[in-house]
């Protein structure tokens, strides 16, 4: 049986490839900040306690991490922290992975598409040159340079996921706020920008991709993890009245409007089924419909 270490375990993303990795028989060891003590599995560690890693780390002798544990609301208000999480955390994590006696077999770290901000250009591929828009995405794509400097340590795959979704995340991001509304039949909801343009996928698909990574290990290598299909914040509103049978009275609030706000963010899988073969999300109406009858 293989070990996996999921750091970040106890967020949203990582409850669901904790589930995925079990179902397929890997045992599932994880770490984070919520001090949990009925887990012997989960260890509380913060990621900027270099010691306290590398003790975890050692501890553990993973043979494949994957590192969730990240701010991810790009509307967080400390800007710094973007940085001292997104970009030194990893930092000070790759660096006790490289001191633990044993080498993982790979190290997936999750970006993010908003490394590619406003590019234009349609689909966007992992060639295409990144063009941040805000202190998220610099952060991440910081990560990633930084990552390339450990890539002769560790056998490390940068995930860039677009956005994702699922029953169970916080309602400060979008779809949730949304289907929140709907299932407490709020009459009115206030949002940002209708006319933006997103690529989403299910969280239980991306939990699938990045367990497929875990087992090719194409060490290196930089994949999207993305549905090749965008819906407008209008056509979300829509999916939901229909599926709920109610409509809603949408206020757009300026407070709401970033003006560094990515207008359309659309991937092409192409590379990530090349590595790791047949794969797919839902179509994103049937994972409001989950969403909306959780």
């Amino acid at each position: 049986m293989k070990r996996a270490l999921i750091t970040g375990i106890k967020g949203f993303t990582g409850r669901y490839l904790a589930a995925e990795l079990e179902r397929c028989g890997w045992e599932v060891w994880g770490i984070g900040f919520h001090a949990e003590t009925g887990d012997t599995r989960y260890r509380c560690v913060d990621l900027a306690d270099a010691a306290g890693l590398e003790a975890a780390v050692a501890e553990i002798q993973p043979d494949a991490v994957v590192h969730l544990a990240a701010i991810a609301f790009v509307g967080h208000g400390e800007p710094e922290a973007f940085y001292q999480v997104n970009l030194i955390g990893t930092r000070t994590l790759l660096a006790a992975l490289a001191a633990c006696d044993k080498t993982p077999e790979c190290v997936l770290l999750a970006s993010s598409a908003n490394v590619y901000g406003n590019t234009t250009g349609g689909v966007l591929n992992e060639s295409t040159p990144p063009n941040p828009a805000n202190d998220y995405a610099v952060s991440k794509l910081a990560m990633e340079y930084m990552a390339r400097l450990w890539m002769d340590k560790l056998p490390i795959v940068i995930a860039r996921p677009f956005n994702y979704t699922g029953a169970g995340q916080a309602e400060s991001f979008l779809l949730p706020k949304i289907v929140a509304h709907f299932r407490r039949q709020t009459k009115v909801i206030e949002l940002g920008n209708l006319d933006i343009w997103r690529d989403f996928s299910d969280v239980r698909a991306v939990a699938m991709a990045y367990r497929r990574l875990l087992e090719t290990r194409p060490a290196g290598e930089t994949v999207n993890v993305c549905s090749g299909q965008t819906h407008s914040l209008r056509e979300v509103i829509a999916m939901a009245e229909d599926i709920s049978g109610r409509s809603i009275q949408v206020q757009v609030n300026p407070a709401f409007v970033r003006a560094s706000e990515v207008k359309t963010l659309c991937g092409d899988a192409s590379k990530l089924r090349a590595l790791v073969g047949e794969w797919h999300t839902p179509p994103l109406e049937e994972t409001l419909r989950w969403m909306l009858e959780k």
